[in-house]
């Protein structure tokens, strides 16, 4: 009798042991903004939150950035879709309008932290049928690092402040030996910079007029285009720069290969850790013959897919992710500006090196911030794929800045007017 209860008591234990097994929750989370020193934060994070919440283990998915939009597609495409995907904001408009992405506003009405979410992180999440498909967790600035040695070595005393000056100082630059004027960005996320230069030239931020029309291959737009492929052809760019991705602009810069370098806080990280304080800063964008300049203000989040299985987990550690204080610490580490009202007054935030973005963010009289068009279906493809195969072309003289734009513009035109056929109040 005695062991047939030792056996009765084992066999329960065993039960409990594979009920509680079977109780585990396993999440997927997809992140693609990819690099080693990111992805051991962003685990550091998540085992903390796997600490906090017994029975449910985060498995982390990382694709190599240049790749990213591809692979997500195809696994997506497969059905191998994510719990939880770290989302660029030009891909919102393709995965939100085929019906795959969770609407996160019923989650968000009873999310303590919502109170003190800035308004852009709302406005920006729910660009895509009003609706919040995604939560950023942050804001990418672009603004200009200066490398001040370089400059006094070509007798400058400072950053240039138009267009003009910037060309100018490029040449000066670049005529030191074995130095170039600017790290020009010809490969992967190429399109947001390039962009960004068309419509300082040109004067005008956004894509397109009232009628849907794009404003990219206007007059202005062009030149800017052309303005670029000028500097890669008289060598004021290194001429690798031609597939040059984050990681190869950054690393140009803090080299001293180049001198300039038009880029989010992001980057601040990689050259804070190469370069003395003292040898550079960061200064706001040169403005174009209008006096005003034009800062791409592109964002990333987190997003949850319709169909998942643990929606009530997956917001949990979406909401873990978000809250003030994971949002700041996230900050800090990946450089991005924080989305929680107030973290702005962080001492990390308010150094030198931050100057030139919270100039451009504080004066929206002479900078406007144009964000992507993330309501397009297509847009990620475009930005990702066609127009980076097009800006290398326009900078190797295989087809001129008006072809290439003309074909931008046609392509966006349609895309822009459709969106406004369907979405006719």
């Amino acid at each position: 009798m005695k062991r047939l209860s030792i056996m009765l008591a084992t066999a329960a234990g065993l039960a409990m042991s594979a009920s509680g097994a079977l109780a585990d929750t396993t999440l997927k989370l997809v992140e693609v903004i990819t690099s080693p020193q990111r992805t051991e934060f962003l685990k550091k994070q998540i085992a903390e939150f796997e600490a906090a919440n017994a029975g449910v283990k985060v498995e982390v998915v990382s694709l190599p950035w240049g790749q990213a939009f591809e692979k997500f597609l195809t696994m997506v495409q497969a059905g191998d879709t994510p719990d939880i995907v770290e989302m660029p904001e030009r891909w919102m408009g393709l995965y939100a309008t085929n019906g795959q992405l969770e609407d996160l506003g019923p989650y968000m009405a009873k999310w303590d932290d919502a109170k003190t979410l800035g308004d852009r992180a709302k406005q920006f999440g729910s660009t895509v049928n009003n609706t919040q498909f995604m939560i950023p967790y942050g804001y990418y600035v672009n603004a200009l690092f200066w490398n001040k040695k370089l400059f006094k070595e070509a007798g400058l005393d400072g950053p240039p402040a138009t267009l003009d000056d910037f060309i100018a100082d490029s040449k000066k630059i670049s005529a030191i030996p074995g130095k170039y004027g600017y790290c020009l960005r010809g490969g992967p996320g190429a399109f947001n910079g390039m962009h960004m230069f068309m419509n300082i030239a040109a004067g005008k931020g956004g894509y397109f007029n009232e009628d849907g029309t794009s404003t990219i291959n206007e007059e202005g737009s062009v030149k800017g285009l052309q303005m670029l492929a000028d500097m890669y052809k008289d060598g004021l760019a290194p001429k690798d720069a031609v597939s040059w991705g984050f990681n190869e602009t950054v690393t140009g810069f803090y080299s001293g290969t180049c001198a300039m370098l038009n880029q989010d806080p992001d980057a601040l990280i990689g050259i804070a850790d190469k370069m003395s304080a003292d040898d550079f800063a960061v200064a706001p964008l040169p403005v174009g013959p209008s006096g005003k300049s034009y800062p791409t203000l592109g964002y990333a989040g987190w997003a949850m897919f319709a169909n998942s299985q643990h929606k009530d987990d997956a917001w949990k550690l979406m909401a873990t992710l978000l809250s003030p204080k994971d949002n700041l610490e996230w900050a800090k580490e990946v450089g991005v500006v924080p989305i929680h009202n107030g973290a702005d007054q962080d001492a990390h935030f308010k150094t030198e090196q931050f100057k030139g973005w919270f100039t451009e963010l504080s004066d929206a009289s002479k900078y406007e911030m144009v964000t992507p068009p993330t309501h397009l279906e297509n847009l990620g493809n475009f930005v990702d794929q066609v127009a980076i195969k097009n800006f290398q072309e326009v900078l190797l003289g295989q087809k001129s800045a008006k072809d290439v734009a003309d074909q931008w513009a046609a392509f966006l035109t349609k895309e822009q007017q459709d969106w406004l056929a369907k979405n006719k109040k």
